[in-house]
């Protein structure tokens, strides 16, 4: 045959073998990279499991644990109870609620600044925080107080908080949040400048008192009647902080209030997403938390003094929407 037939046939049958081979698969992409920041309603404490380490009390049915497996996004949780804007967030946290509720000898070793965990190489970033910034726990422990001497009548705490010697340090502590939390959101884009960025709010506690009793701690002990409406107002009052800064800084806020009005401590029992000041745990297997001093002095029978925290059907539901507004924001594989 020919030199040039031999040829032609040669870059025929190559021709051929190379439009007929099979494609090489591409590699499968690699999961986003999650960071999750935030307080004791982000870390999901006392929703059994928790890791009992270090006093954060992080669960593995929390919001962001659950969303990450069903997002299938690579997960740096760093959520810590007690953690506030400045002493959790942006410096380092040396204070605990766990749980473990009580610590051990010599107490929980300091947590570094979470927002360290904010790289250039995060794709995805939620930010629950706020309440201990403005006392949240300590606002409910003075209401607690005063309802028991006003003997559950009247609106003591609220008179204190609005009207009263209370009203200025609230106001301040609620300017305080303004700036840090803006601080915050402001950090997190320069780290991560092209990570999404979602602010997850505070679901409701009580923004309904039907179905509350008065000494049911269960729900909210001697909290009266009267000052439920301005627990929910505070509330309501960081929730819009959170949703303003969030709008400001061009990320996307997660409203969990709206839709668990219903739900809240005052709910009936199989309809509550929130845990009471002392109740029932909830979550996977039989782990409990052993009560302080001042937990064991409250007259009832829960297993653990919960402070009005979601429970597993509460961090479920944060879950759900968290999973939504990331799925929106392109949690997908790359």
């Amino acid at each position: 045959m020919p030199f040039r037939a031999r040829y032609a046939l040669v870059s025929a049958l190559t021709l051929m073998t190379l439009t007929t081979a099979p494609a090489t698969a591409a590699p499968p992409p690699a999961p986003l990279d999650y960071t999750a920041l935030g307080d004791s309603y982000s870390a999901g404490a006392f929703v059994r499991p928790w890791a009992a380490d270090d006093g954060c009390g992080r669960s593995t049915l929390s919001y962001p644990q659950q969303t990450a497996r069903r997002l299938n996004v690579r997960l740096t949780d760093v959520t810590c109870s007690a953690a506030e804007v400045r002493a959790g967030i942006l410096e380092p946290q040396t204070e605990f609620t766990g749980p473990p509720s009580v610590p051990p000898k010599g107490g929980w070793a300091p947590r570094p600044a979470q927002i360290k965990a904010v790289t250039a190489a995060t794709d995805l970033v939620t930010l629950g925080i706020g309440g201990n910034s403005v006392g949240f726990a300590d606002i409910v422990t003075k209401c607690v107080e005063q309802g028991i001497a006003s003997f559950g009548t009247g609106s003591p705490c609220s008179t204190h908080y609005t009207r009263g010697s209370g009203t200025s340090w609230l106001d301040g502590r609620i300017t305080a949040l303004e700036a840090d939390f803006a601080a915050t959101l402001k950090d997190i884009r320069t780290r991560a400048p092209h990570a999404k960025v979602a602010v997850v709010g505070y679901p409701a506690v009580v923004a309904e008192s039907t179905g509350c009793s008065f000494g049911s701690w269960r729900q909210l002990g001697t909290v009266t009647k009267g000052d439920m409406p301005f627990l929910d107002a505070l509330e309501r009052r960081v929730n819009t902080v959170l949703r303003t800064g969030a709008q400001r800084a061009g990320a996307v806020y997660v409203d969990t209030y709206t839709s668990s009005t219903a739900h809240g401590v005052c709910a009936p029992s199989d309809q509550r997403w929130m845990y009471g000041i002392k109740d029932s745990l909830t979550g996977s297997g039989t782990q409990t938390d052993p009560p302080s001093g001042l937990c064991r002095r409250i007259p009832a029978t829960g297993e653990a003094c919960t402070v009005l925290h979601p429970n597993l059907q509460g961090t479920t539901h944060q879950a759900d929407l968290v999973t939504q507004a990331l799925t929106g924001l392109g949690a997908a594989r790359r």
